[in-house]
């Protein structure tokens, strides 16, 4: 899929103190960047020939949501008409873990209707981004 065909958005959950917004967001963004690396520029260089790392190379909205809400798109997700997108989830069951050996039996023991969303990331096609998130308030 061309670039100008993509959208990625993250959608978080707007009763979240700052920092954990932050925490979200940036674990949100790492992940995404693993997923889809060719949503990441090329390395830039100033005019002093000092390098820049590349980011990423199309906007990325943050978006808010309750934890109702949230919960409801991160259903939707599971949807065969949205298996072409890129999701990646931060939940309370990711946040309370002191290691990823931790996170991944707790994981393991969680239903999903245990499960409150900080966040969500999603890059897809824009419509079918746009179905999901269209509606949704920029985080402020």
């Amino acid at each position: 899929m061309e670039l100008q065909d993509r959208k990625c958005v993250m959608i978080l959950n707007e009763e979240l103190p700052a920092g954990v917004l932050a925490n979200t967001a940036g674990i949100l963004g790492i992940t995404l960047g693993k997923k889809v690396p060719e949503n990441i520029g090329p390395d830039i260089y100033d005019k002093d020939g000092r390098e820049h790392l590349g980011i990423v190379a199309l906007p990325v909205p943050v978006l808010k949501a309750d934890k109702e809400k949230l919960k409801a798109i991160r259903e939707r997700l599971y949807q065969p008409e949205f298996a072409e997108c890129v999701v990646v989830d931060f939940t309370d069951v990711a946040q309370c873990c002191q290691n990823y050996e931790d996170y991944i039996a707790k994981a393991a023991g969680a239903g999903g209707e245990e499960l409150t969303y900080l966040g969500i990331g999603i890059c897809g096609s824009k419509k079918l981004v746009n179905r999901l998130s269209g509606s949704l308030p920029l985080l402020r």
